[in-house]
C-alpha cells in the first residue's frame, strides 16, 4: 500500500501541493487527474524522492518514505516512468534493460524480479527492436523503454508522469492494457494524465487535482458508467 498523507511541497519557497492525501492498495492503478499546473508532476516529484516535501508524509506499507533521496525511493520499490520519456538517444534497447536491471527476491503476485527476457516477451515490439540506439525509437517505442526500464527495478508501485502524451491512439490503447496487466500482477500504479479519457479507460480510483489540492475523488466503474461528474468537476478547475 503506497500511502500519501498531508503532503506539501514546492519549489523556491513556494507552495505547490497543499496537503495532499490518496492511496493505491497494490494491483489497483490511482489516476490522478488535472489540467496543466494542477501540481501533478510535482507529486510525483515528491514521491519519487526528486523534491522534498515540507510535511506530511509518503509511506510504502510500513516503510517512511518521506524526504528520502530517489535511489532510497526506487531502492525500496517504486519506479518512476517520468514525463517526456528520458531515453538515452545513444544508447541501444538491449543497453538500456541491462542498466535498468536490479534484481529483487520478488515483484507483485510472480514471485520472482521481472528480468530483461520477462519485459520483452510483455512488450515484444521492444524485443524486435532491441539493437536500435534511443534516437532511432518512435515515441511509443521510447515509452515502452521507459515502462521496460522502470519495471526491471522489480517495482511494487509505478509512478507514471503523462504515459501517453503526444502518443497515436492505438500506441495509447496499448499502454492502456499495459497498466491493466501489470495490476493483475499486483503492481500499484500511480498515473498523472491531463486528460479523463485514459483515467477512466484503466483506473480503480479517480483524484481531481486542483491548484495542488483534491478537490473530488471518484470510483473507477462509476466514471466509466457516467462520467458526467468528473468533466464537470475538471471543467471547474482553472486552467493556464
Amino acid at each position: 500500500m503506497l500511502r500519501i498523507s498531508g503532503l506539501t511541497a514546492g519549489y523556491h519557497g513556494g507552495t505547490v501541493l497543499h496537503g495532499v492525501d490518496l492511496e493505491v492498495p497494490p494491483g489497483t492503478v490511482h489516476a490522478v487527474v488535472g489540467h496543466n499546473g494542477a501540481g501533478k508532476s510535482t507529486l510525483v516529484h515528491t514521491v519519487a524522492g526528486l523534491l522534498r516535501p515540507t510535511s506530511g508524509t509518503v509511506r510504502l506499507d510500513a516503510v517512511d518514505l518521506t524526504g528520502r533521496r530517489a535511489h532510497q525511493v526506487a531502492r525500496a520499490g517504486v519506479g518512476l516512468v517520468p514525463q517526456g520519456r528520458r531515453v538515452f538517444a545513444g544508447l541501444t534497447v538491449a543497453e538500456h534493460l541491462r542498466l535498468a536491471h536490479r534484481p529483487r527476491a520478488k515483484a507483485g503476485r510472480r514471485g520472482t524480479a521481472w528480468t530483461p527476457e520477462q519485459v520483452l516477451g510483455l512488450l515484444p515490439r521492444l524485443a524486435e527492436r532491441r539493437t536500435n540506439r534511443g534516437s532511432q525509437l518512435s515515441g511509443g517505442e521510447q515509452q515502452m523503454l521507459a515502462l521496460a526500464r522502470a519495471l526491471l527495478g522489480s517495482p511494487r508501485v509505478l509512478l507514471l508522469d503523462e504515459p501517453t502524451e503526444g502518443l497515436a491512439p492505438v500506441i495509447v490503447e496499448q499502454i492502456q492494457e499495459l497498466i491493466r496487466a501489470l495490476a493483475d500482477e499486483g503492481v500499484a500504479s500511480l498515473l498523472m494524465s491531463p486528460s479523463a479519457a485514459l483515467a477512466r479507460a484503466c483506473a480503480d480510483t479517480v483524484t481531481v487535482l486542483t491548484s495542488g489540492a483534491v478537490a473530488a475523488r471518484f470510483d473507477g466503474d462509476e466514471v466509466r458508467a457516467d462520467p458526467a461528474a468528473l468533466h464537470r468537476t475538471l471543467a471547474l478547475a482553472p486552467t493556464e
